[in-house]
């Protein structure tokens, strides 16, 4: 479904005196796979390049060298094909939903963009439904809803145009932890249901363990391992070893 291949990316920056321009190398040589149908996790600390490698396969950047293709395609040759087909869900939900629109104009803003908007009010409910919530909040506003239940608008806003792929980025790291694990219930329902791709970017290697199939470890911008969800306890990488220590739970005797 994607491949990333031999990307860098890097940015200028100032520094060093009168307009002296340095580089910024923030991701140095990925390569990997999706499969279709599959759950890629790619984790990393702030600052390792998970985000701005999303802004590049979401095609909103260019990568500086390698490629990064959709089904074969260039990824604005796959977007303009596949119009609404690859959609994402932000970490920061209160900035995803314009404040003025109601949860009803959240959720429909991409069909209404696609021109879809063929029994409007049914296909609002029906999302709503999807993602566990009432039909009483589509005239409620976005700051009339708690954390959870804003973070679910934005998935049934991401799963409207019904994608092949949706890319999370830090989609459950501002909720509550038992927030999250709801969350994340719904996401394995919502992937199994639509059968979609997913890359799911976090710091969180709880999350991604529960719902990934295969974990990329993503470290001063290079992938320094991947290895299956179900053999993490075997990842050799140290930067691995020490996210994987640092969740390794007491014993309780």
């Amino acid at each position: 479904m994607i491949e990333v291949k031999g990307v860098h990316k890097s940015y200028s920056k100032i520094g060093g005196g009168f307009f002296k321009k340095d580089k910024l190398h923030v991701l140095k040589g990925i390569d990997f796979k999706i499969e279709e149908g599959q759950c890629i996790g790619l984790i990393g600390e702030s600052g390792s390049g998970k985000s701005t490698l999303s802004r590049l396969i979401l095609g909103l950047e260019k990568p500086n060298e390698g490629s990064i293709t959709i089904e074969g395609k260039s990824v604005k040759s796959w977007i303009k094909e596949n119009p609404g087909k690859m959609t994402v869900v932000f970490q920061d939900y209160t900035s995803s939903a314009n404040p003025k629109f109601t949860i009803k104009q959240v959720i429909s803003e991409p069909l209404v963009a696609l021109r879809k908007t063929e029994n409007m009010d049914k296909v609002v409910v029906e999302l709503l439904e999807k993602v566990g919530l009432s039909e009483n909040l589509v005239d409620r506003y976005p700051h009339e809803l708690s954390g959870g239940q804003l973070q679910r608008v934005c998935i049934a806003r991401a799963i409207a145009t019904n994608p092949k792929i949706l890319v999370l980025d830090e989609a459950i790291s501002a909720l509550d932890v038992s927030i999250q694990a709801q969350v994340l219930d719904l996401l394995k329902d919502l992937k199994k249901e639509l059968d979609m791709t997913y890359l799911f970017i976090a710091h969180d290697l709880q999350a991604v363990a529960n719902l990934c199939d295969e974990v990329l470890f993503l470290y001063q911008g290079n992938i320094v391992e991947k290895i299956s969800s179900d053999r993490l306890a075997f990842a050799e990488n140290e930067y691995a070893q020490r996210l994987l220590n640092s969740v390794i739970p007491f014993s309780i005797n």
